[in-house]
């Protein structure tokens, strides 16, 4: 795309669980705003990457219903006031 009015996106991948299961960060550089997907465990780790990348949340996004990718999501809507 070449529409320049479209805000650029960028994605950073967490692995999580004793399965090292994918949990991505997305989000708009324009807003600095954006959502994890599949946040199956380890919220610390998940807590403090969207820390370190400046982020602000506005929701978690699950693809499917398996622990290592819903597991903690419940968990950290309520403790981040957000919605999945």
């Amino acid at each position: 795309m070449t529409d320049k009015s479209q805000p650029p996106m960028k994605a950073g991948i967490v692995p999580v669980t004793p399965l090292q299961q994918n949990c991505s960060l997305v989000w708009c550089t324009k807003t600095m705003r954006g959502a994890l997907v599949d946040p199956g465990g380890d919220l610390d780790k998940l807590k403090a990457a969207v820390a370190n990348s400046g982020v602000t949340l506005d929701k978690l996004l699950v693809t499917h219903g398996h622990l290592d990718h819903c597991g903690q999501a419940g968990i950290l809507a309520k403790e981040l006031g957000l919605k999945i």
